[in-house]
């Protein structure tokens, strides 16, 4: 039987990219001493106090439907938020609420782009902007983020890959998988060419609360001449600890947030009352574990590239945000994805920069949210390991 031509944009955009973690996972089923460093969950469980919200809300019967624009109060809940720390005011209006960032912004897609539009997207690029491009209908325009530039996407990169079938420019800061974070004069130089040329401005938000020491976010939506064509995703997946929980939002124009809300009740009428409840919870407390987390990662990404440094030919691109550090691999004279599958064999396994795009083919990305007697011990192989393929190039050369 036919399926659709969204069906065959989409092939090899999902599990395909996860080959070395999906491999790895089935080594640790047989008994196989294997670091995991490929995917990034919260390194703490869920807070009791939002497990314990979850529960009083399902005991109060709040099992009902919803509807597609999302919960009385955590959308007042998220207006507040937003305006206390973005320098406007935002409404309920301005909110609706999705179960996670993925869902959040693929609806957003799906409001701004359509079959022949383009959507510019840095590259690397967090492995689902693909496929959520491309269900649009619309087309992936990659651009490059440099090394040199820290990783963040700068305007002179965009401005020439503008054309009359641009529709949205798609930001992630902080970002997956670099860690960078855009500056206030990056993002004003991207606005500028979004109101020269009539884009929209979609910035996913989801690693906000996890910046370490020392940087500093800063939003789209808190530059008033931006206001009517920024769209901002962002959930409690990560500042909260609790991906499984799928409890997102998008946040933009009210104009937007009514012309996209027949698309939200057609998709899910709603999320769960009680998830909305427990995440209202959330929102208003501010995040227990988001702090200590932050200062976790930024100690384990410095450990990695002290080390790797002081004992290896291979440098680390320090992360300003996020849950993620990458390591250029190209001193060992592999590319990323030989190197993530060669590694696995010395019992590590980690991410190919090529599964974020071809600027990082030469690149791999380890997850910094496994514990710290783990991660030394990753650490270490990985030391062993990159200085064995040194050996191996030297004694190949002399052969």
């Amino acid at each position: 039987m036919r399926t659709t031509d969204v069906t065959k944009r989409l092939a090899n955009l999902g599990g395909a990219k996860w080959g070395v973690h999906l491999k790895a996972r089935e080594l640790i089923k047989t008994g196989a001493d294997i670091v995991e460093m490929t995917i990034g969950e919260p390194d703490v469980p869920v807070p009791d106090t939002l497990i314990e919200a979850t529960v009083s809300s399902l005991r109060a019967a709040r099992t009902g439907y919803s509807n597609g624009h999302g919960e009385p109060g955590l959308l007042t809940a998220i207006a507040e938020r937003y305006t206390a720390n973005r320098g406007r005011v935002f409404e309920p209006e301005n909110v609706l609420c999705f179960p996670g960032t993925q869902t959040a912004l693929f609806a957003v897609m799906a409001g701004v782009a359509q079959t022949g539009d383009e959507v510019l997207v840095g590259d690397p690029m967090y492995a689902t902007y693909e496929g959520v491009i491309r269900a649009s209908l619309a087309d992936v325009v990659p651009v490059p983020l440099r090394p040199e530039c820290g990783f963040r996407m700068q305007a002179q990169d965009i401005a020439p890959r503008i054309t009359s079938r641009s529709r949205a420019i798609l930001l992630t800061t902080p970002h997956n998988p670099t860690g960078a974070i855009l500056t206030e004069a990056d993002i004003a130089e991207i606005g500028q060419l979004a109101i020269k040329h009539d884009l929209w401005i979609i910035s996913d938000e989801v690693y906000e609360e996890l910046v370490y020491e020392g940087a500093r976010f800063v939003s789209p939506l808190a530059m008033s001449n931006l206001a009517d064509r920024v769209i901002a995703v962002s959930s409690i997946s990560k500042s909260h600890a609790a991906p499984g929980f799928r409890s997102g939002w998008c946040v933009g124009p009210v104009s937007f947030c009514e012309a996209l809300l027949p698309f939200s009740e057609t998709m899910l009428f709603g999320n769960q009352p009680f998830i909305a409840d427990m995440t209202e919870l959330a929102i208003r407390s501010g995040s227990e574990v988001a702090p200590e987390m932050a200062e976790r990662f930024a100690s384990r990404a410095t450990l990695l590239a002290e080390r790797l440094r002081a004992e290896t030919k291979l440098t680390v691109h320090r992360p300003e945000a996020g849950m993620f550090a990458l390591i250029n691999v190209s001193a060992t004279g592999l590319n990323g994805e030989a190197y993530a599958w060669d590694l696995l064999q010395a019992g590590v396994a980690v991410m190919p920069g090529s599964a974020f795009g071809d600027g990082l083919n030469d690149w791999v990305r380890v997850a910094l949210t496994i514990s710290d007697a783990k991660f030394s011990t990753a650490v270490s192989r990985i030391v062993d390991h990159a200085n064995l393929l040194t050996c191996e190039r030297i004694r190949a050369r002399h052969a």
